[in-house]
């Protein structure tokens, strides 16, 4: 199990430079560096939160934030595409330890 920040360490540090599909002040969308799927992108908070399930009140108005721009990617993918999955991984499926989403378009 890895106990790297990939999205801290290098998306937000500007270190990896990515394709950004959306960004709020506190929210970004970006296409996966390493897709598995021919549609893959991934929705991080700015704000470090390590998982869905160790966020804490402090952090719920950041997730709520997230879940908005999954939704409003998703919708886009949908309407474009018929369909799309959502996913969030935890614990040990979780390679890197900053919460994020993946909006896939599995073909």
């Amino acid at each position: 199990m890895s106990s790297s920040d990939f999205y801290c360490d290098e998306v937000l540090s500007g270190r990896t430079r990515v394709d950004v599909i959306s960004e709020t002040a506190n929210v970004i969308a970006l296409n996966h560096t390493k897709p598995s799927y021919p549609i893959h992108i991934v929705v991080i908070p700015k704000k470090h939160i390590p998982s869905l399930t160790t966020a804490d009140d402090e952090d719920w108005s950041a997730v709520v934030e997230t879940l908005q721009v999954v939704r409003d990617v998703a919708r886009d993918i949908e309407v474009e595409h018929g369909k799309c999955s959502i996913i969030t991984n935890l614990g040990q499926y979780q390679e890197s330890k900053h919460l994020h989403w993946h909006i896939v378009v599995r073909e």
